[in-house]
């Protein structure tokens, strides 16, 4: 059996009177090319241990199966079960877990699974879930390697933007926060089935904890973060005077501090400009 191919996949799922979920975000890679490249490029190695998120019918799995020495894949959806079974039943080194992966022991699945080996995630993430599954996993402390997903093609550009920059928002802000992330190539809407409304993209994310900052200043940061980037027409002083009841005074204050003017947005600041802003106004509001 071919998995990407559409013949097979068909009769694959029929046989399992499987149906595809929308709620679930579920869209199969038919393309052969796009799951081997996602594996090398996603530390799939020997002394390495995956976490994939979302299997689909195996697609991802079995490819980083070939490559690691062990593959944990946490699933969602129990109709799935039953085919990868089927489809996975030649790799003795994966396991799955059928749980939500946003109510998932991450800590402990990792411990469990991967003693003794270096952690990577890699998956082909389901839009409508993007955003909080590579917050969870970056938030989390879990003591991973990269992190390798494929997601939307728009949410791609904002997630590997330069801080600053027009393409910028507070997701672009955490991400860089807590590591860098680049783009590694597109893969269009005619790789999957169904095909979705719009295009794909893989990216890399490798998590630093050297630029964090302690735990109070850091609660700070992102409150600042999420209240100026929620109003992202307003300057800093009206944004975090609305949204965080923070005095005009104190925000113009640490602005002149770092040498930026009254009027400046906290989109249009770098990193390193909105740690010290976020520093100087803890200090002072």
């Amino acid at each position: 059996m071919e998995l990407t191919n559409i013949r097979d996949i068909r009769e694959l799922l029929g046989r399992h009177g499987f149906s595809f979920s929308k709620g679930l975000g579920q869209n199969f890679i038919i393309d052969p090319t796009v799951c081997p490249k996602i594996a090398e490029n996603g530390n799939a190695a020997p002394g390495w241990g995956v976490l994939e998120i979302g299997t689909g019918i195996g697609v991802l799995t079995a490819e980083l199966a070939k490559r690691a020495d062990r593959v944990a894949a946490v699933e969602i959806d129990q109709r799935l079960l039953p085919i990868l079974d089927e489809t996975l039943a030649g790799f003795p080194n994966i396991k799955i877990y059928n749980e939500d992966v946003m109510k998932c022991d991450l800590a402990k699945l990792i411990e469990t699974e991967f003693s003794g080996l270096n952690v990577a995630v890699c998956a082909n993430l389901p839009y409508y879930i993007t955003s909080p599954v590579i917050m969870l996993l970056l938030e989390s402390g879990l003591p991973l390697g990269s992190i390798t997903v494929m997601v939307q093609k728009e949410a791609a550009q904002r997630l590997c933007a330069e801080v600053g920059s027009r393409d910028s928002g507070a997701i672009t802000v955490a991400v860089n926060y807590y590591g860098t992330a680049r783009k590694l190539f597109n893969v269009p809407r005619g790789c999957f089935m169904p095909s979705p409304n719009v295009d794909s993209a893989v990216i890399r994310i490798d998590p630093d904890p050297s630029g964090q900052l302690p735990s109070e200043e850091e609660r700070f940061f992102f409150r600042v973060v999420r209240g100026g980037f929620s109003q992202r027409r307003k300057t800093a002083a009206n944004a975090l005077s609305s949204q965080l009841g923070i005095g005009k005074e104190p925000v113009y204050a640490a602005l002149r501090t770092l040498g930026l003017p009254e009027s400046a947005r906290l989109e249009s600041l770098t990193l390193d400009e909105l740690k010290a802003f976020s520093r100087k106004l803890l200090v002072t509001a």
